[in-house]
C-alpha cells in the first residue's frame, strides 16, 4: 500500500502583530482541512506574529503571547484529525528563534528553528534572531519522513543536504518570500531545493502588503523528477489540496494555475501593497492631488483598483500656472475612474504667503522658493483634508524624481504612502499604457481607458512657473533612468555608465543630485518594492556624504 500524505496548502494574508486575528485564520484553516480529510495543514513562515516582525520581536511580551497562541492552536488538533504546521517565534535559553511548529494530537510534536538567517537587502534577521543549532533532522509523520526547512534554508546547500541524508521523502518549506520582478526565476532556479538534492518539496508562501514589501504567495510543489505544480496563484489568498505519494515521490493536485508576468505582475503588486497598507492601518480611504499629470493619474488608477472608487478622493489644486489642458485632463481622469473630484484653488494661499514674506523677500528675485511654496500649499491642503476626514494622503512621486530630488519636501512628498516610489518615470509611462488596455481580474476599478491619452503623450511639467517642462532641468527620461539604474540598482561605477555613451557632465550631475537628495528620501513615505533595489530598506546611504566617483 502506497504511503500518501494529504496536504492542505493555506496561502493566507496574516497581519504583523495581530496575534488574535492570525490565530483565527489558522484555526479556520485547520477546520477547513478537517472537513476535507487532510493529514497536515501548512501555513507560511512566522504566521502567528506576522512577517517581517522587525524589532517587534525584541519585545518579550510579543514573543510570549505568540508562543502562547501556538500552544492554544496545538490544543485544537485532535487525534486522527489534521496536524498543523505554523511559523512563529520561540524563546528559550536566552535565545530567540524563527521557528516552525508541527502541531498534532493536542500538542507541539516537533519544532524546527531556522538555520540560515538572511541579512541583506530588505532582510536583517541576524539582528533579531538566533540561528537554529546542530544538523537539521526529519520527523516521521503518518508514515512519511518529512523534512522541514524555512525559506532561506533552501537557498543554501546545507539544510536540504542534511535533511536528504536523514532520509527525507519530502521537504515542506514555509516561506515569507517577498515579491520583486526577478523573484519567480530566482525561486525556480537559483534556490531550487530539488536541484540540490532531488528531494520533492512543497513551497508555501504568504500573501499581502507589509509596509515596503509585498508578498505574492505563488505556492508550488516539485516532484522527485523536477516537475513543478503551480498549485496557487499570485497576489491572491486561497487553499489547495496536495497529495504526496511517498512511494513514487510524486505530487498531485486538482489545483493548477498560472502566474502573472510582466506589467500584470507589477501592477498587481502595487495595488495589493497600497490596498493592504490602507486596510491594515484602518484608513477609511485615500485622498490625493490629481494634477492632470501622468504620475497622479496612474496613482489614482492604482488606488481605485485597490480600494474601489468610493474610497478614493481626488483633488485638483490649480494655481495661476495650471494649464487648461491639465484642468481638462484631471477632470476626465476622475470621471473615467468614477471617483469623487473636487477643486480647491491655492491662489489665495499663494497670495497670502506673498504678502507675509514680502518684507523678508524684498530685493530678491523669484526662484524655486516661490515654486516650492505652491507645492507646500498643496501638501498642506491635502493634509488638512486628511486630518478633518481621516483619509490617508497618497503621494505620487516616481523613482526618477525621488532619486534626483525633483520633489518638494513637505509639499508633493507629503503623505502616508507612495505607490510609485519604486517605478522609474519610463516605467510609469509603460504601466499607464498597459493599464488602459488591461485590468486584471479581482481589481475594483473600471475596464478600458482610465488615463486619458493626452496625459500620457504630453510633455511632463510640474507647472510651477510659466512654460515649465521637466526636461528644462533634467535629461530625457530614457537617458535619466538608464543612468539611475546604473547608479542605484546596479551600483555601477561612473566609468561603466559613461561607456554606454552618456555625456560625462550629465552623469556626474545626476550622481551629485542623487547623493544630495538622500535627506529628502529619509523623510519620504514608504512605497512598495518592485525592482532590485528600492529607496528604503534596500538602500541605506549616509545623508552626510562627500563621496563622488571621480
Amino acid at each position: 500500500m502506497s504511503k500518501t500524505l494529504k496536504l492542505f496548502v493555506s496561502q493566507l494574508n496574516p497581519i504583523v502583530g495581530d496575534i488574535d486575528g492570525n490565530f483565527d485564520l489558522a484555526a479556520e484553516a485547520l477546520r477547513a482541512g478537517a472537513e476535507q480529510g487532510i493529514d497536515l495543514v501548512v501555513l507560511s513562515e512566522f504566521f502567528i506574529l506576522g512577517y517581517p516582525p522587525e524589532d517587534l520581536v525584541l519585545k518579550p511580551s510579543a514573543v510570549e503571547i505568540a508562543m502562547a497562541a501556538v500552544q492554544r492552536l496545538a490544543k485544537l488538533t485532535e487525534a486522527g484529525g489534521p496536524g498543523l504546521l505554523i511559523g512563529g517565534p520561540w524563546s528559550e535559553g536566552g535565545k530567540r528563534f524563527n521557528s516552525a511548529f508541527l502541531l498534532s494530537d493536542g500538542a507541539i510534536s516537533y519544532r524546527y528553528d531556522k538555520r540560515e538567517l538572511p541579512n541583506y537587502g530588505v532582510f536583517d534577521e541576524k539582528r533579531v534572531f538566533d540561528a537554529g543549532e546542530g544538523a537539521a533532522h526529519c520527523i516521521d509523520y503518518r508514515g512519511v519522513r518529512i523534512g522541514i526547512a524555512i525559506c532561506e534554508d533552501i537557498w543554501f546547500e546545507r539544510v536540504p543536504r542534511e535533511l536528504a541524508e536523514d532520509g527525507a521523502e519530502i521537504l515542506i518549506v514555509p516561506n515569507a518570500s517577498p515579491w520583486r520582478r526577478t523573484i519567480q526565476t530566482e525561486r525556480h532556479t537559483t534556490f531550487s531545493s530539488w536541484q540540490k538534492n532531488g528531494v520533492p518539496y512543497l513551497f508555501v508562501n504568504q500573501v499581502g502588503g507589509q509596509d515596503e514589501l509585498v508578498f505574492d504567495g505563488s505556492s508550488y510543489a516539485v516532484d522527485v523528477d523536477g516537475k513543478e505544480h503551480q498549485v496557487l496563484g499570485d497576489f491572491v489568498t486561497g487553499h489547495a489540496v496536495v497529495s504526496f505519494d511517498a512511494e513514487q515521490g510524486r505530487i498531485s493536485s486538482e489545483s493548477e494555475t498560472e502566474l502573472s508576468v510582466g506589467w500584470a505582475a507589477e501592477y498587481r503588486a502595487a495595488t495589493l501593497a497600497l490596498g493592504d497598507y490602507v486596510n491594515k492601518n484602518r484608513f477609511p480611504g485615500v485622498v490625493l492631488g490629481l494634477s492632470g499629470g501622468i504620475d497622479s493619474a496612474l496613482t489614482a488608477a492604482i488606488a481605485v483598483d485597490a480600494l474601489g472608487a468610493d474610497r478614493v478622493w481626488c483633488v485638483m489644486m490649480p494655481s495661476r500656472y495650471t494649464s487648461t489642458e491639465s484642468l481638462e485632463d484631471a477632470k476626465a481622469c476622475a470621471e473615467a475612474l468614477g471617483v469623487r473630484y473636487d477643486t480647491i484653488n491655492i491662489a489665495p494661499g499663494v497670495g497670502a504667503l506673498d504678502e507675509m514674506l514680502d518684507e523678508a523677500f524684498a530685493e530678491t528675485q523669484p526662484d524655486t522658493t516661490e515654486e516650492n511654496i505652491q507645492s507646500r500649499l498643496r501638501g498642506l491642503t491635502l493634509m488638512a483634508l486628511s486630518n478633518k476626514f481621516g483619509h490617508m494622503v497618497v503621494t505620487t512621486g516616481n523613482k526618477s524624481e525621488m532619486a534626483v530630488g525633483y520633489a518638494t519636501l513637505y509639499g508633493d512628498m507629503c503623505g502616508g504612502y507612495n505607490a510609485l516610489k519604486d517605478f522609474y518615470k519610463t516605467e510609469v509611462f509603460a504601466l499607464s499604457n498597459w493599464r488602459n488596455e488591461n485590468r486584471p481580474d479581482g481589481l475594483l476599478g473600471p475596464k478600458g481607458e482610465v488615463i486619458p491619452q493626452r496625459i500620457i503623450t504630453k510633455p511632463p511639467s510640474a507647472e510651477l512657473r510659466d512654460d515649465q517642462k521637466d526636461q528644462d532641468s533634467l535629461p530625457p527620461y530614457d537617458v535619466l533612468d538608464d543612468i539611475l539604474r546604473g547608479l542605484v540598482d546596479d551600483e555601477e561605477d561612473v566609468d561603466k555608465i559613461l561607456a554606454r555613451g552618456h555625456d560625462e557632465a550629465t552623469v556626474r550631475r545626476i550622481e551629485h543630485l542623487l547623493y544630495i537628495a538622500e535627506y529628502k528620501r529619509r523623510q519620504a513615505p514608504p512605497g512598495v518594492k518592485v525592482g532590485g533595489k528600492n529607496f528604503g530598506r534596500d538602500r541605506r546611504y549616509p545623508i552626510t556624504n562627500r563621496f563622488r566617483d571621480d
